[in-house]
C-alpha cells in the first residue's frame, strides 16, 4: 500500500472515533435541555462514526497493515440554541467529506483501485449524512420555535434506531 494512502487511512480511524466523541457531546447538549429524542439521534450518529472507524480499521488488518491508533481530541463546542448543534454537525459532516475525498485523491494518485473502490461506500455515505445534517436544520428553522412542533421532531428523532452499516455487516458474516 502506498504510504501516503496508509496514513491517511490510518489517520482515517482517529477522526471517526473523534465524530463519535463530538456526536456524543451533541447527545449530552440535548439529553440535557430535555430533548431525548434529539439526544438519541446523536447516540446513533456516534455509534455510526465508531463504526466507521472499525471498517477503516478492519480495512488496515485485511491489507496487511498495521494499525495504529492516535489520541483523540476532546469536542470543544459550547452550544446556547438548539440548533447551533445541528449547524456544528453539517459543517462536520462536510469536513469529513473532504478528508474521504483527500484519500480517495491519493489513492487515484498511487492507482491504488481496491482501496479507491473501499472508499465509494463512504463516499454514498457522506451524501446520505451531509442530507440528513441539512434536513435537520430545515425542520428546526422550520418548526423548531413551537413547542408543539419541537416535541414531535424530538418524538421522532426518539424512534430513529441503530443498524450495522453494510461494510461491517459483511465482514462480520
Amino acid at each position: 500500500m502506498d504510504a501516503r494512502v496508509y496514513e491517511l487511512l490510518n489517520d482515517q480511524i482517529n477522526k471517526e472515533l473523534y465524530s463519535a466523541y463530538l456526536y456524543l457531546s451533541f447527545a449530552d447538549y440535548y439529553e440535557e435541555e430535555g430533548l431525548e429524542g434529539f439526544a438519541n439521534w446523536y447516540e446513533i450518529q456516534a455509534q455510526e462514526e465508531r463504526d466507521h472507524a472499525m471498517i477503516f480499521r478492519n480495512y488496515l488488518h485485511e491489507n496487511g497493515q498495521k494499525v495504529k491508533l492516535l489520541a483523540i481530541d476532546q469536542p470543544d463546542k459550547e452550544f446556547s440554541d438548539f440548533l447551533a448543534p445541528l449547524e456544528a454537525a453539517l459543517e462536520h459532516e462536510k469536513y469529513v467529506t473532504s478528508l474521504i475525498n483527500d484519500i480517495y485523491a491519493a489513492a487515484a494518485e498511487a492507482k491504488d483501485y481496491r482501496t479507491m473502490k473501499f472508499l465509494d461506500w463512504f463516499i454514498e455515505e457522506q451524501q446520505e449524512e451531509e442530507d440528513n445534517a441539512d434536513k435537520m436544520i430545515t425542520r428546526m428553522k422550520l418548526f423548531g420555535s413551537d413547542a408543539k412542533a419541537l416535541y414531535d421532531l424530538d418524538q421522532e428523532n426518539a424512534a430513529r434506531t441503530y443498524s450495522v452499516p453494510s461494510p461491517l455487516a459483511t465482514s462480520e458474516e
